[in-house]
């Protein structure tokens, strides 16, 4: 099955899947927040849409390793996601934390790379934290193989 990851913002959320053989990590879209309980829903359509069994959350943590104000609101949306999920019997469903620190940064520079324009790098930008965040998930796991 396959993994989702999510690279929690105040106003948009970027959304990376794994391939079936959990190599590598793909960016399929970036949604604009409405409000969580809503964001949750489009989140949980996604989870359906790619049969995905585990959700990647992207964890902001300052570079000292201490929680920030976004680390808790990520904490926030991770509770009201695994609450809607129990609700509609997809509790199975895993929620995990990635270490996104510097996430951001990365991409910006993958993009840049790449030749990106800037107002197209910021429509694309958290999608690519998403695929990161992912790819990062999916690094560990080999690992631990």
């Amino acid at each position: 099955m396959r993994k989702i990851a999510l690279d929690v913002g105040d106003k948009t959320i970027g959304i990376a899947v794994s391939d079936e053989l959990l190599i590598t990590a793909q960016g399929i879209t970036t949604i604009q927040r409405i409000g969580i309980r809503k964001d949750c829903g489009k989140i949980i359509d996604l989870i359906k849409e790619y049969d995905c069994d585990t959700v990647v959350i992207g964890l902001p943590k300052r570079l000292d390793g201490s929680d920030s104000p976004q680390t808790e609101k990520v904490y926030e949306f991770k509770n009201m996601l695994e609450n809607k999920l129990r609700s509609i019997s997809m509790g199975h469903i895993g929620i995990v934390f990635q270490d996104e620190r510097l996430t951001t940064v990365m991409a910006e520079k993958v993009l840049i790379a790449a030749d990106v324009r800037r107002n197209k790098r910021k429509q694309v930008i958290d999608k690519q934290a998403a695929v990161l965040i992912m790819q990062g998930y999916l690094d560990s796991l080999a690992l631990k193989k």
